[in-house]
């Protein structure tokens, strides 16, 4: 059973994490932009499993293993690198959603969220990394410690980059009435994934 002074040191440090603006909050930002709310809100959705998934590999003892492997970790990475490049160009292509015609389903967009998270190498490092830092074996079982602080951490981080994506999908929506910036909607948007994965590319392990 993890003690209470533990979650209360837990929490906060979460809630900074979440707050940082990065790769995930970005994504949501694009997704928001390109696809409206309901998109960005499942594509954080989407996020925060993969997250879980991370965690969970990591509470079994396989983050070890990414971590001493370099090459699984830059066959991941370059899926991932790949993936980015996919939806740029999708949002290049086709642009933000307009008025008169319809979002992207939310369900490809959780998808969107889960695999640009679940090909990110980084966050299980990160996880690895962090995480261990406030479990004690003498609580009770690793892993079980390990679901519980990576089910706040994605659920704080569901509702921040969540409301990001909810942001930029109003404004979005708002300025998609004119040609003119819906063309450039879709171009940042093309411009925010094609960034996520240059900086997926170029990142180091450590």
């Amino acid at each position: 059973m993890i003690d209470a002074v533990t979650l209360l040191a837990f929490v906060p440090a979460a809630l900074a994490l979440n707050l940082t603006p990065g790769a995930d909050m970005m994504f949501c930002l694009g997704q928001g932009l390109r696809s409206g709310r309901a998109a960005a809100v499942a594509a954080s959705a989407g996020i925060s499993a993969g997250s879980m998934v991370h965690v969970t590999l990591v509470g079994l003892g396989l983050g070890a293993v990414v971590s001493a492997m370099p090459g699984m970790f830059d066959v991941i990475r370059w899926v991932g690198v790949a993936y980015l490049l996919y939806l740029a160009w999708g949002a290049l292509r086709t642009g933000p959603v307009r008025a008169n015609t319809p979002a992207v389903p939310v369900r490809r967009a959780f998808r969107s969220g889960f695999l640009v998270n679940l090909t990110n190498p980084k966050v299980i490092l990160f996880v690895l990394a962090f995480v261990p830092q406030f479990v004690r074996p003498e609580a009770g079982p690793v892993l079980a410690q390990f679901l519980v602080f990576g089910l706040i951490l994605a659920v704080g981080g569901f509702v921040i980059n969540g409301l990001v994506g909810i942001f930029a999908g109003q404004a979005g929506r708002q300025l998609t009435g004119s040609p003119l910036f819906a063309r450039w909607l879709g171009r940042i948007s093309a411009g925010i994934f094609t960034g996520l994965a240059v900086r997926l590319a170029i990142m180091e392990r450590a």
